[in-house]
Order: structure tokens, then sequence, then C-alpha cells
């Protein structure tokens, strides 16, 4: 039986899983977390470097990322970055490093990123169909070129659809998980 339909399904969905968890970790849930940063760029010597690359980023309070430039010349420029970045959080500069504090969350903001946990979640699902269905028009293609038999179609149709929802699943318990994370705090 022809298993590359299958094959490349289950990659692509993976592949869905993964973006969507890097998605999710860009979310603030109330608790400092160094991947907030993981997209903000610095204008350095003209370059937008990735502020990740220029600095130290560690935790020393549960709320608080400080921010230790390996470059004290660049402190200003990651200030400038980090205020306009849209993380919504005010950079303290002290002259040798920035604190990013998270503020605490109002049940109404746990709310609203609980939400959009959830739409980023039916996005991937989304996706997840679309590489479904990509998966059975593949297959129903091989039968139609007389590559495989309708039985071993509507074989593989059923495994494409016990990956589907295999993945739709791991998608339901990642978000939930966030979710709990965000409204617990």
């Amino acid at each position: 039986m022809n298993n590359d339909a299958i094959k490349k399904a289950q990659d692509n969905m993976k592949k869905s899983i993964t973006v969507f968890q890097k998605n999710l970790s860009s979310i603030r849930a109330g608790v400092a977390n160094a991947a907030l940063l993981d997209g903000v760029k610095v204008d350095y010597y003209g370059a937008p470097t990735p502020l990740t690359q220029m600095s130290s980023v560690t935790i020393p309070e549960p709320r608080v990322l400080l921010i230790t430039p390996y470059d004290q010349n660049s402190l200003d420029d990651i200030e400038h970055a980090l205020l306009a970045s849209n993380l919504g959080l005010t950079p303290a500069n002290d002259g040798k490093v920035i604190r990013l504090v998270i503020p605490q969350l109002t049940g109404e903001r746990r709310q609203e990123i609980a939400k959009e946990v959830n739409k980023m979640a039916e996005e991937s699902k989304i996706a997840i169909r679309n590489v479904r269905r990509e998966a059975m028009n593949s297959l129903k293609k091989q039968q139609k070129d007389d590559e495989i038999t309708e039985d071993e179609q509507r074989n593989l149709e059923k495994k494409v659809q016990k990956v589907t929802d295999d993945a739709t699943k791991q998608i339901d318990q990642i978000a939930e998980e966030k979710r709990k994370e965000i409204t617990q705090g």
C-alpha cells in the first residue's frame, strides 16, 4: 500500500502543531517568559538584529525579565526596540540593564487571552483539515490513475482520518493547558 500521502500529511500536521506551540509561547500569561522577546528586533548599527542575539535574558523573579546587553552601547537601542514592539510592556532602564515587569493580569484580560488561544487553536485545526483534504485528494487521484485499488483507497483514507483526529486532539490538549495557565495565573 502506498503510504506517501499519509506520511506527507503526518509531517505537515506536525509542522502545524509546532507552529501553534511557537505562537502560543509568545502569549503573555502574567508570568515572565523569555519567549516573549523572540520577535523583538533591535536596530543595531543599521541592521535589524534579534534581541536574544545581543543580550542575555534572565528571569530573576516570576514576573520580571532582566535584559543584560553584551554591548552597553546598545542599551538605548534595545529600549527603543522594546517600546516599539507590540509587547505592551514599559522597559525600565537603569543604565546597565533593562527590566521588564510583567503586570498581573485582570480577570477580563485573562478571558480575552483565553479567547485568543481558542482562535489560534481553531486556525491550527483548519490548517490540519486542509492537510487532510490534500491527502484525500491525492488518494482519490492515485485510485483514479489505478495506482491503488478502491479498497486500498478506503483503508488509507481511514488512516488519514485517524492521523487528523490525533493531530486535532493534540491541538485541543495544548490549547487547554495554555488556557489553564492563563486563567490560574
